[in-house]
């Protein structure tokens, strides 16, 4: 399998003026296919469902990002999210066990910004499972994927040479 080159990506789409992308359904990954594409890559770990604690976690992502500068090739930036993280990912709570509760549509908006930067979301595919959530119900979003585990996914990016960071 030929090896993803994201610099070369990210080059082709704003010399192509990065068109959007239509909404389609998020994709699967294997961990194997994830890679440590930049000197500095960090994963952020989001196994809880705390709005604020959320909110937290996006402003440091930016944060993160801020201290990079302009170079989006600097730095590479994942949220790993399972149990009630994977809430934050949803099109709606509805038929959840979040379902009473309300999501602030800022967050959304916040998660998209980053996702510009080049942030990536992994979510876990056994709490969706667990939880008979149908994988459909998550946002459809270009930098949102599915893998196996979301624990198994935080072991194998440190492995890969992510380093660790989790808000709380």
């Amino acid at each position: 399998m030929p090896h993803f080159d994201r610099r070369a990506f990210l080059g082709t789409l704003a010399l192509a003026g990065a068109v959007p992308v239509a909404a389609h359904a998020a994709q699967s990954v294997e961990l194997k296919d994830i890679a440590k594409e930049a000197d500095t890559a960090c994963l952020y770990h989001c196994d809880y469902g705390d709005h604020e604690r959320f909110a937290q976690t996006l402003n440091n992502i930016s944060n993160h990002y801020a201290a990079y500068g302009a170079d989006p090739f600097a730095i590479q930036l994942a949220l790993v999210a399972h149990a009630g993280g994977v809430k934050f990912f949803l099109d709606s709570l509805a038929g959840t066990m979040w379902e009473k509760e309300t999501l602030d549509p800022i967050l959304t908006e916040k998660i998209d910004a980053l996702a510009k930067n080049g942030l990536k979301i992994y979510l876990c595919s056994f709490t969706f499972a667990r939880n008979k959530i149908d994988k459909e119900r998550a946002r459809k979003a270009p930098y949102i994927a599915f893998v196996p585990s979301g624990v198994a996914t935080v072991g194998a990016l440190q492995n890969k040479g992510f380093a660790y960071l989790k808000v709380g």
